[in-house]
């Protein structure tokens, strides 16, 4: 489902459409929606995450939810630059519709510093992520 389609954007803050994909801000978490056939990487990653520090200021602790609505593909190592730049979130989330989404997910998690919870709809993830409320760094975290 995406977030267009759902009651959810009657919440939206604010949503950035870029060349990677769609990026929706809520009052404490984003959700996207990367574009088909993109390779997500950490260059693409910083225009979010420059997006999000001015929207939602420094040291905010956020959630993200990666809604994966389309097939892309994303650099998983990627993740180890965005914690070596301390940069953290309350929590993450992944929306995925098949099987072979779950396999990615395994695959994200080996360089993912915590879990990821992984759901099959939107509504859940967003019911999670709002009140879900530890750091990254929590160990009570199931995926």
């Amino acid at each position: 489902m995406l977030v267009a389609e759902s009651n959810l954007k009657y919440e939206l803050e604010d949503v950035y459409i870029l060349s990677t994909g769609v990026f929706y801000f809520f009052e404490d978490f984003i959700i996207s929606e990367i574009n088909e056939g993109v390779h997500f990487n950490w260059e693409a990653a910083q225009d979010i995450i420059e997006l999000a520090l001015n929207h939602y200021g420094s040291g905010s602790k956020i959630s993200y939810i990666s809604n994966r609505i389309h097939s892309y593909s994303i650099e998983a190592q990627d993740w180890l630059k965005f914690f070596k730049q301390r940069h953290t979130l309350r929590s993450f989330a992944v929306v995925t519709y098949s099987k072979s989404g779950l396999i990615n997910v395994m695959m994200e998690k080996i360089f993912f510093k915590s879990k990821i919870k992984t759901f099959e709809n939107l509504y859940d993830a967003a019911a999670w992520v709002s009140t879900h409320k530890p750091t990254i760094r929590d160990k009570s975290m199931v995926s």
